[in-house]
């Protein structure tokens, strides 16, 4: 290393929240150093305290509804960071310290294009002609694996897949070559191959720039890949850390032990013979405007479903993997007509294709959905409690209060959460307990379809495989038809009957799941199966 001092010194860190309930410790007692050129990874549960970290380096907590403890200091580059105005803080981020958010659509501004937001960051800290700033937008696009979207730079944050955001987050974070970066959970919402391209930059750039990097992250596989040294956090403490070779060797605590034996298990369940079909879709396609002539007329269009079949039967879960954009989470929406779609759309051999919003309305409650991020699905001015229950409101009017509740309360148990945080705002939770929230809002209402779109993304390998246990029990239970979304191939192995393969809105392989896995037959699943098994190696 350049220098014996560190970039980031961190000491008794302490983050109280005020809540209803009283003052919640967040973070307590926390301390770290990171060096020039060095990998530090935050691991724990959600919940843990990993992202308040983060958001405290930053000096971007929300005051004065949080506090730091009087004792806690943040040191960069020899510089004390707490209690210092937005004024000093302002030139810092994004010049010298960048961070990744784990929310990507709740960070991005919903009212500018793409262009506008990676631009701005140049326009303010370098004073870059606009010329110029647009030809170092167009080599961020590259950089992060966006050349589709160049020609697209007037687009919103809306008209994009989460996976293209996030690479947007990573594009803007990236902009100044910072000399710290903050990866909040970088590659939750990326396919396998985009993970190892980001991964890879991730790594390269550090090293080209000498740049120090704190990595927040869920998954021990890429700590285990990318790290120097790493801190487990529990309950708002460091209850381990050393180098990355040791504490995966050698772990000295229980609670580390258990985070690095968590894995979803691969138990797939039978299906009854003869199982009746309860979604399908024929030939479907959802087609979006691109461009339009001088009188108004769309003159092209993106195909992000082109002329798809599926079928769900009952107790039966179809994964549904590839590459961010390869219009997934749009096939799912079409399918439960939440999206305009072409072509036929049936529900228990039902035609739903043309069912206006009245028609709708009844099977509403049976056909429900898990979405990508969770932040932006619930509402922040609605507690926990009414978020859960607002459904059986609409769809069980004749509930009584109590009754509604005691639904409420089993649900969250259900999701291994704690009921008494039914009283308590979505803001207040980590993204992964949001993410259990989502889960439970939609079993609620004991569905028989359920979209899950990107379900164990944002979540820990303890609490993923909690997940993938707790919706495996739901559907033995209730024999729910799953349609389930993600890039994680481990996890849809352990779930998935079925599986079909997308890209750019077109099936590439389908079949039963257990056969692709084993002797895939495209070139381009071949190619996601081989990057799954690079990026978890250690």
């Amino acid at each position: 290393m350049e220098s014996s001092k560190p970039l980031l010194c961190v000491q008794n860190l302490s983050v109280d929240f005020r809540t209803e309930e009283g003052l919640f410790r967040a973070v307590d007692c926390v301390g770290f150093e990171i060096e020039k050129g060095q990998t530090l990874a935050l691991v724990g549960e959600s919940g843990s305290g990993k992202s308040v970290t983060a958001l405290s380096i930053m000096q971007l907590l929300p005051y004065p509804r949080a506090a730091h403890g009087p004792e806690s200091s943040i040191l960069f580059n020899g510089e004390e960071l707490v209690g210092k105005p937005d004024s000093f803080m302002r030139a810092i981020r994004g010049s010298q310290i960048g961070m990744i958010f784990q929310e990507p659509q709740s960070a991005l501004n919903p009212l500018h294009t793409i262009e506008k937001q990676i631009g701005e960051m140049l326009l303010l800290h370098q004073k870059m002609s606009r010329a110029r700033a647009k030809a170092r937008v167009l080599e961020l696009m590259d950089m992060v694996g966006l050349p589709d979207l160049k020609d697209r730079l007037d687009a919103y944050p809306h008209q994009l897949s989460g996976g293209q955001r996030q690479r947007v987050m990573i594009a803007m974070a990236l902009a100044n070559d910072p000399e710290f970066l903050i990866a909040d959970e970088p590659t939750t919402a990326l396919d396998v191959t985009v993970q190892a391209q980001i991964l890879a930059l991730l790594d390269d750039l550090k090293k080209r720039l000498n740049m120090a990097l704190l990595l927040i992250t869920h998954d021990l596989t890429i700590v285990e890949k990318m790290a120097d040294r790493v801190c487990v956090m529990k309950q708002g403490k460091i209850v381990e850390q050393g180098a990355c070779r040791d504490v995966f060797t050698r772990p000295a605590h229980e609670y580390t032990k258990k985070l690095l034996s968590a894995r979803p298990t691969e138990r797939v369940l039978e299906t009854k013979p003869g199982a009746p079909v309860i979604a399908q879709g024929r030939g479907v396609k959802i087609y979006f405007p691109r461009k339009k002539n001088f009188f108004g007329k769309t003159t092209d269009w993106v195909r992000a479903v082109d002329n798809i079949d599926i079928v769900a039967k009952k107790g039966q879960t179809i994964g549904v993997v590839g590459e961010s954009g390869s219009g997934k989470s749009t096939l799912g929406l079409g399918l439960l007509r939440l999206l305009k779609a072409q072509g036929g759309i049936f529900f228990e051999g039902q035609d739903i294709s043309g069912y206006g919003a009245a028609q709708m309305r009844p099977l509403r409650a049976r056909m429900q959905i898990v979405f990508q991020d969770p932040y932006a699905s619930l509402s922040p001015r609605m507690s926990v409690g009414q978020i859960i229950g607002e459904g059986l409101a609409v769809h069980q009017p004749g509930l009584s209060r109590a009754g509604r509740d005691d639904l409420v309360v089993r649900a969250l148990e259900d999701v291994h959460m704690d009921p008494a945080t039914r009283h308590r705002y979505p803001h207040e939770f980590s993204g992964g307990q949001r993410q259990r929230i989502a889960i439970a809002r939609a079993m609620v209402l004991n569905p028989d379809f359920v979209v899950l779109d990107e379900p164990t993304s944002a979540l820990d390998l303890s609490v993923q495989a909690e997940i993938v246990d707790l919706l495996r029990e739901l559907q033995d239970k209730h024999e729910i038809a799953y349609m389930f979304i993600s890039h994680d191939l481990r996890v849809v192995r352990a779930m998935a009957h079925e599986l079909i393969v997308m890209r750019h809105g077109r099936v590439v392989e389908s079949g039963p799941a257990a056969e692709i896995f084993a002797a895939p037959k495209e070139d381009y699943t071949k190619a996601l199966l081989e990057a799954a098994l690079n990026l978890r190696a250690a």
